[in-house]
């Protein structure tokens, strides 16, 4: 949540109000919304006479009012007067903010400007698919400016304002024209497009509907996983390729001069002792070639280790260590933590080093870490990296 606009005459739109419509709608908003009620004593969660309008927003009644909250189409279907807070609503969504209305009957309490921002990662994945050839294109129910918003900023093409039973709908006119699709989603409204599509790629993030529609898991919620599964799929047709290519040759030029074919031309044969020698020799030829995609490395698996060095190196400069440094405390904001098994196997990497007392929050992403040695941030981001998870930041 960004931006707080009560309307005039409201001196604050109530937390309970706020929290209400968002912690029952069935999106990735509820959790960010836990963050409304807190330091403002007991607040009402629970409405009576819940109803959702798929694409516009939700409606409950609260402590004896009846609230809304959705976007614009709802307010306007609703006849709320809105004043000038379409202009301030048009003005939050150039900026790549989710408008979102909130009223009172038929009066209009304000506006939340919630936002979602893009991850670093995201537009070193895009310009990879565009490298590989590959289309993109984003599915959203948000309103046209903000997704154009986005949009231009990753450089791909939008499509706005598109309901749940859309998203299907959409992936089937791209498969209708001649091209295959690869949908990638996190939420209950995606399972449809992600089941309908000829993969589905799941944010590991994201809710269980979506992860059991999908053909693949991104663990690390990490856009860039993506690429690679794209990379690793090429590599791996690349690889059968050649091993049938291969087997053919191998068996066209075999065959005929184990069976004697050229015996009677050329005098050819082959000793059966070589002929088993030679078989063998092309079953370890193949099972060798398709061990090489154990060797295989993403492209950008290099770029992300130099920027990580980058972060570890300006973090030194800031911070010269000395004596005084040796025992010291240190924050680790890790991506790619979904559930206490990932937070696990982090706090055990951490703790398992020598010197090192880490405390692991799956709700932050993070790992404090108290040192008793000197111990490089080096050290630290090989221990959770070796675990299967990038540090992003040390603070």
């Amino acid at each position: 949540m960004t931006d707080v606009l009560p309307a005039p005459g409201v001196l604050k739109i109530p937390s309970c109000v706020r929290q209400l419509p968002l912690r029952h709608s069935l999106n990735t908003l509820s959790p960010s919304c836990d963050e409304l009620c807190q330091g403002e004593g007991n607040c009402a969660t629970e409405g009576r006479n819940l109803s959702a309008t798929a694409g516009q927003g939700i409606e409950a009644d609260v402590n004896g009012k009846h609230i809304l909250g959705g976007n614009l189409k709802m307010m306007q279907e609703r006849k709320i007067d809105l004043g000038d807070f379409a202009e301030k609503a048009a003005e939050l969504a150039e900026q790549g903010k989710t408008p979102l209305f909130f009223a009172e009957g038929e009066k209009l309490l304000g506006i939340l400007g919630l936002a979602d921002p893009l991850k670093p990662t995201s537009k070193e994945a895009v310009d990879s698919f565009h490298q590989m050839g590959i289309d993109v294109v984003m599915l959203t129910g948000d309103n046209k400016r903000t997704a154009n918003t986005i949009a231009s900023q990753l450089g791909i093409q939008a499509i706005a304002e598109v309901l749940p039973q859309d998203k299907e709908m959409e992936v089937r006119r791209l498969q209708e024209s001649g091209k295959k699709v690869a949908m990638i989603g996190d939420g209950i409204n995606d399972a449809p497009a992600l089941t309908r599509a000829d993969v589905g790629i799941a944010i590991g993030a994201g809710t269980d509907v979506a992860m059991e529609s999908a053909d693949i898991v991104l663990m690390k919620s990490d856009l860039l996983d993506a690429v690679t599964a794209v990379q690793l799929s090429h590599a791996t047709i690349k690889n059968i390729k050649q091993n049938l290519f291969w087997a053919f040759f191998y068996n066209c030029c075999g065959i005929p001069l184990a069976a004697g074919v050229f015996y009677s031309v050329l005098g050819w044969k082959l000793n059966p002792m070589f002929a088993a020698a030679a078989m063998s020799f092309s079953s370890a030829f193949v099972v060798g070639n398709a061990l090489r995609l154990r060797l295989f490395t993403p492209t950008h698996q290099a770029h992300s280790a130099e920027k990580t060095a980058q972060v570890i190196e300006q973090k030194d400069e800031k911070n010269i260590p000395n004596e005084e440094d040796v025992k010291m405390k240190k924050v680790l904001k890790i991506e790619g933590m979904m559930c206490s098994h990932c937070t696990g196997r982090v706090d055990k990497a951490l703790n398992d080093m020598d010197g090192v007392k880490a405390t692991v929050s799956l709700e932050g992403k993070s790992a404090e870490v108290e040192l008793t040695k000197d111990i490089s941030d080096e050290a630290l981001v090989k221990a959770v990296t070796d675990a299967g998870y990038e540090v992003v930041d040390i603070q």
